[in-house]
This record gives structure tokens, sequence and C-alpha cells, in this order.
């Protein structure tokens, strides 16, 4: 699912940028120059990793399909010292 656009489908790049605090998610059709957010982005994300995390997750999503939304990843709790 995307904000402007609804349900797209077929071949689809994710885009997963950190801006240090979050992971903001997009996806295109695979050689379309307009990118499109991903609904329920962006995501807290600690760190890099994190956002990694974020971006696995939601490739996941894209797989299973379904109408993924970024809504309800949470990436993994930093580890505690």
């Amino acid at each position: 699912m995307t904000v402007e656009v609804g349900v797209i489908t077929g071949d689809l790049t994710l885009r997963t940028a950190w801006d240090g605090r979050f992971a903001i998610l997009s996806v295109q059709y695979d050689g379309a120059a307009e990118w499109y957010a991903v609904e329920g982005s962006p995501v807290p994300a600690l760190d890099r990793g994190s956002a990694q995390a974020v971006h696995e997750a939601m490739t996941a999503a894209i797989r299973r399909g379904a109408e993924a939304t970024a809504q309800g990843l949470v990436p993994p709790a930093p580890p505690t010292r």
C-alpha cells in the first residue's frame, strides 16, 4: 500500500532511507521514475541496523502481498549494556 496511489503490484523496488531517527520507506515500479511512500512510513529506527531490519521486514511483507504496509513494523530494541 502506498500513500499516493494505494495498492501497487508487480515488479517493485523498495528503498529505505534512514534520517538518524526514522526508516523512511518508498517503492517504485521497476524502471519507473516515480517513488511512492509506503503507508505507515516512517518507522522509528534508532540506528542503521534498526533501519536495515525495518527494510528486511518490509521486503518480506511485500513478498507476502496482501496490501503490505509499514504499520506495525518495529525494529528490534538496541542491546542493553
